[in-house]
């Protein structure tokens, strides 16, 4: 701006005042040419300040300077944001000022200009450009950029599209926008999704799978649901354009479990008054948005089961519980009856429960019959009489129960008086003065009616009281009856409809119909004269339903067969009249129109004349009636022997179907019996073999236990008295041979012990050896332990000796044991005299092995002690050891002090010669060696004796 004063103020000085488009060509060339960023800045910022009011000269002169400036000066965030907003400025057109006082800005500028700069601008490059612009975290740098991606997008939405279709990570960086911290960032990151997602598939999907929903959701919920703000409007209208027309996005959403997350989107309180103009929006989004879940334009198996969905998560619970509560305004009634229409139909569990659902009233209606009274009250809004019909419509396709149901309220077993019906709602709008409570109760009757030819029979039973004291009437001899009578045209074209659906497909209503004389001369009378256009569509209407009598014509009655009634179109009208009275009805506007989808949407009452389905029947039925009418008879004649034929055939097909059926049962019958036959074979067979290996193991057993008595046990079995003369049994052989093993282990041990002590005593003995010569003490020990050991050796032996005595006695057992089982055979027989001495020797045998094990306790309590003398063993030896370490160290204290002694001796002799021959050598007199030797010994015995006190010590 300092550069700018500067400009206008050197202008001013020499008079001459500049025009802006010079002031902008100075502030570009400025941005172009200076080197410093501070003037470049500057500039930027005039020409922002100036993009405003001369907005096409910045736009032409400026862009590609602007442009420049966000590929060279990334780096500073100041000079960006300055950029952007000026190039926001030129491509929108919601910032406009027209200049009224100045020449070049007389013109107004219209919102060509902004699409003419958004095409100046669209280069790919510039597009990226911008993409790697928002990555800046910077709020004067992002929000600027958000704001001119967005117009862009609104400018020329589909070139942008794909180029951000096709940028690397364009979208990602796009959705990065949801995360930002700066709410007007993330809120104008919504607008700018908005524009891009529109009518784009491809991008629709990336947004999808970059986790839009739950953030979208998780947004909503932050804002309060409906009662928060235009937030949430934002959020609604986004996934709006994320999930409308597209299929893999509403699978993706249904398969995320995010419709259950809308349930708390229609929790309403009890007080619904003085909702907010911002509320209404919302929840008027958020019912659009169930809608496109289950449009019926989407295919049968997604809104299927997204229907499922809903009544399982309890949404449709919670639409119902809007639909019947009070002070909720009218349009969101209105459209959460239609929501509710879209989430009920086709859905037998949904149909269901809306039949069950009353209204809170006293006493409880069902909600049908309420919504029925809305329908047929003209003071009721016509928007709301239009979503009632198409939710009662809804509530009756494909639903043969909920038909049924709203026939029999009309049929004489099933009236209550007392209690008002939906059949008596609709046949009271049927025949009301309000032409459109007669159009709408028709259009609702006939879909009760459709594909259901039990419905159409049970319908003829319906009888009306017209009036006191006269006969009552059929409901199909008053609907004539009013066709008659000349009413408005909306109501007889309603009627004709009923008639139409009434008639296709069910003779009998059509023998019904012809019964009636004055019927036929009135469709002929009707479609014979030349009326205006409105009359039109009723003429082609009444050939329609003439042609019906025709194609399903039985023949039942003689002056109204197919023949009879073509010869009389042929003679009244003539064949190509009747055709052309017939397309009068596809060719009416409000037709194709209804054509189009099921809801009845009008602009207004006058223009409510077709149904949608009775439009897919008008389809169906006209190419068949016009065939019809050109047949002759003798074409009439072989088309009933090819339908009898047909018939037949038919006949004999179901007859087949049904024994397939039933040979079908059959099979499945014997398949069940045949698998739980099996399993009960697999069964017996996993028992049968558990039963072999235990019989198997059994064996085993008895063979083993055989080998081990001997091949004569059989034998004893059998005489047992003869086992019982040998005085014992097979077990206590077996008991005695056990322990007998026992006692050969334990000798065993003993002499394993036994070893390991003399190794141990050895030991002993030897370093006791040892000791000996320098201890005299623990050399009397020693010898004392050796005698010890002596006796310990002395008794060990006799023990071995009397286990060996024990073997042989025990050798010496078995082989007269032996001896005494072979010698009892079974055709012997031992006399008394040697049963006795077998006795006796039995007896001798017992008390030598009760003696032997006897010997056996007592060599075992022997053995224990000898372990107790060996354990005291250890401990002395353990001890020795201990005193012989000290006295060791004692030794060796003592040599060293020896040798220091000695050292000191040998010191000393040296000095006493060295002073002895100084004395020498000064004249003194010194004693001779010999006398100083015996000294010496003298001295050496001293020692001597003291030595040996010590070692008396």
């Amino acid at each position: 701006m300092n550069f700018l004063r500067g400009v206008m103020g050197g202008q001013q000085s020499s008079g001459v005042q500049p025009s802006g488009a010079e002031t902008i060509q100075k502030l570009c060339d400025r941005v172009a040419s200076s080197t410093l960023l501070e003037d470049r800045r500057d500039a930027v910022r005039a020409l922002k300040s100036l993009s405003k009011k001369y907005r096409l000269e910045v736009g032409t002169q400026a862009m590609d300077h602007l442009l420049n400036v966000l590929q060279t000066d990334r780096s500073d965030s100041e000079i960006i944001g300055y950029a952007l907003d000026t190039l926001y400025n030129i491509v929108s057109n919601d910032t406009e000022e027209a200049a009224e006082s100045e020449e070049e800005n007389q013109q107004v500028q219209t919102d060509d200009l902004g699409v003419q700069f958004t095409e100046m601008f669209m280069k790919q490059e510039t597009i990226t450009l911008l993409l790697s612009v928002l990555e800046e975290f910077d709020f004067h740098v992002r929000w600027p950029g958000v704001k001119l991606l967005t117009t862009l997008l609104k400018q020329q939405g589909p070139q942008v599209q794909q180029i951000v279709l096709v940028c690397p990570m364009g979208v990602s960086r796009l959705m990065d926008l949801l995360d930002d911290s700066r709410e007007v960032i993330r809120n104008d990151g919504l607008l700018l999704l908005q524009q891009l997602t529109k009518g784009n598939a491809a991008i629709q999907k990336i947004v999808a799978f970059e986790n839009a929903f739950e953030r979208l959701l998780d947004i909503i919920t932050e804002e309060g649901n409906s009662d928060g703000g235009i937030v949430v409007e934002d959020c609604l209208i986004l996934l709006q354009n994320l999930l409308k027309y597209n299929n893999s996005n509403q699978n993706f959403f249904k398969e995320g479990s995010y419709i259950q997350r809308m349930k708390p989107w229609f929790e309403v309180g009890d007080d619904n008054s003085g909702w907010s103009a911002q509320k209404v929006t919302n929840l008027h989004l958020m019912l659009q948005l169930v809608r496109v879940l289950v449009s019926p334009m989407n295919p049968p198996g997604a809104t299927s089961s997204c229907q499922k969905v809903m009544y399982q998560c309890g949404l449709l619970q919670q639409l119902c519980i809007i639909l019947m509560a009070t002070g909720v305004p009218a349009d969101i009634l209105t459209e959460t009856i239609n929501t509710v229409s879209e989430v009920i139909r086709g859905s037998q569990i949904n149909q269901d429960y809306f039949a069950s659902v009353n209204a809170p009233s006293n006493p409880p209606r069902p909600a049908i019959v309420v919504l029925l009274m809305s329908m047929v009250n003209e003071r009721q809004p016509f928007v709301l009489r239009c979503a009632v019909l198409y939710c009662f419509q809804c509530f009756l396709y494909k639903n043969q129960k909920g038909q049924a149901e709203i026939v029999a309220t009309l049929l004489p077993s099933t009236i209550d008086a007392t209690s008002l019906s939906a059949g008596q709602l609709l046949c009271g709008g049927l025949f009301s003065t309000d032409s459109l409570s007669n159009w709408c109760a028709a259009v609702a009757l006939a879909h009760a009616l459709l594909e259901n030819s039990t419905q159409k029979e049970q319908l003829l039973r319906v009888q009306l009281a017209t009036s006191i004291g006269n006969p009552p009437v059929s409901l199909l001899q008053q609907c004539t009856n009013i066709l008659s009578q000349g009413s408005k045209v909306q109501t007889r074209v309603g009627l004709l409809m009923l008639l139409c659906t009434w008639l296709s497909s069910c003779p009998i209503a059509v023998t019904h119909f012809l019964h009636n004389a004055a019927n036929v001369p009135f469709l002929t009378a009707q479609i014979s004269e030349n009326l205006g256009e409105e009359e039109q569509l009723v003429q082609g209407l009444c050939a329609l339903l003439l042609g019906i009598c025709i194609y399903y014509n039985d023949n039942s009655l003689e002056n109204n067969t197919k023949e009879k009634l073509k010869q009389l179109i042929e003679k009244r009208l003539g064949k190509e009249i009747f055709i052309e009275k017939l397309s009068f009805i596809n060719k009416h506007e409000c037709y194709s129109k209804a054509a189009q989808k099921p809801q009845p949407t009008f602009s207004n009452p006058d223009h409510m004349m077709f149904d949608h389905e009775f439009t897919k029947l008008v389809k169906e039925l006209e190419a068949v009636i016009i065939k019809a009418v050109y047949k002759s008879s003798e074409e009439d004649k072989k088309e009933e022997e090819v339908k009898k034929s047909l018939e037949q055939h038919d006949n004999i097909i179901s007859h087949y179907k049904n024994v397939i059926r039933e040979q079908d049962t059959q099979l499945e019958e014997l398949k069940q019996t045949v698998s739980s036959l099996q399993a009960k074979n697999e069964q017996f067979q996993t028992t049968v073999s558990q039963q072999l290996a235990q019989i198997q193991q059994h064996k085993d057993q008895y063979n083993v236990l055989k080998i081990q008595l001997g091949k004569d046990n059989q034998h004893h079995n059998a005489h047992n008295s003869s086992a019982q003369v040998n005085g014992f049994q097979p077990e206590e052989v077996s008991r005695l041979k056990e322990e007998i093993e026992e006692l050969k282990k334990q000798q065993d041990l003993l002499k394993g012990e036994l070893s390991e002590k003399n190794t141990l005593i050895q030991n002993l003995s030897s370093q006791a050896g040892s000791q000996t010569e320098q201890v005299i003490g623990g050399s009397e020990q020693v010898s004392e332990l050796q005698k010890d050991i002596e006796t310990l050796r002395s008794q060990l032996y006799v023990q071995s000796s009397e286990i060996n005595r024990l073997q042989t006695e025990r050798m010496e057992l078995l082989q007269k044991i032996e001896a005494n089982a072979t010698a009892a055979t079974p055709g012997d027989y031992a006399p008394p005299a040697k049963n006795i001495e077998l006795e006796e020797k039995v007896a001798s045998l017992l008390k030598e092995l009760n003696s032997t094990k006897e010997e056996l306790k007592a060599v075992s309590e022997e053995r224990a002690s000898l372990k107790q003398e060996l354990d005291s063993v250890h401990s002395t030896a353990a001890i020795l050891q201990d005193e012989k370490l000290k006295l060791t160290l004692e030794v060796s204290e003592s040599k060293k002090e020896q040798d220091d002694l000695l050292i000191l001796l040998a010191d000393q002799d040296q000095k006493i010669l060295s002073l002895r021959n100084k004395l020498k050598e000064l004249g003194e007199q010194v004693e001779d060696e010999d006398d100083l030797e015996s000294g010496d010994a003298a001295d050496e015995d001293d020692l001597d004796d003291d030595d040996g006190r010590e070692d008396d010590m």
